[in-house]
């Protein structure tokens, strides 16, 4: 995910946006993240160019923080939308002082924090998670007997 609207003429330097301790040039939206789009954030049907051109703008209007500090893989963008990320290393790309730059994989969006209050928390919502859905396997077993 080059930024595609900039055109640069004879510069050595790549192009990249700092994130914490990363230095991304490329964003990925994975399929499970790319349905997670469409049924949480918006209804209408979204490609994946239109997914990372977002998520571009909003890595360089520096709108994208950490969720915790412990949290070394979910992020808040303009602090409602929670999304949990993936970070690998480009092969054979480096800065001019010779950092790695990385790949920024996004993995799901969870939803909106203004919309589900569970997010505000996330081991609270992980744990509702797991027990919902043992709940529901518990359920369904006791209906099959």
């Amino acid at each position: 995910m080059r930024d595609r609207t900039m055109v640069r003429w004879s510069t050595y330097e790549p192009f990249f946006v700092t994130l914490g301790d990363y230095r991304v040039a490329d964003i990925v939206v994975t399929h499970h993240a790319h349905s997670r789009w469409t049924e949480r954030v918006e209804e209408e049907s979204a490609g994946f160019d239109k997914i990372c051109d977002y998520i571009w703008g909003k890595l360089k209007d520096d709108k994208i923080t950490p969720y915790h500090k412990n949290e070394k893989d979910v992020y808040l963008i303009d602090s409602d939308l929670v999304m949990v990320t993936e970070f690998t290393e480009l092969e054979g790309e480096t800065d001019l002082v010779g950092n790695p730059l990385h790949r920024m994989i996004i993995v799901t969006f969870l939803g909106r924090m203004s919309e589900s209050l569970e997010l505000r928390d996330l081991k609270t919502y992980y744990s509702w998670l797991r027990h919902s859905r043992r709940m529901t396997l518990i359920k369904n077993g006791r209906k099959r007997k």
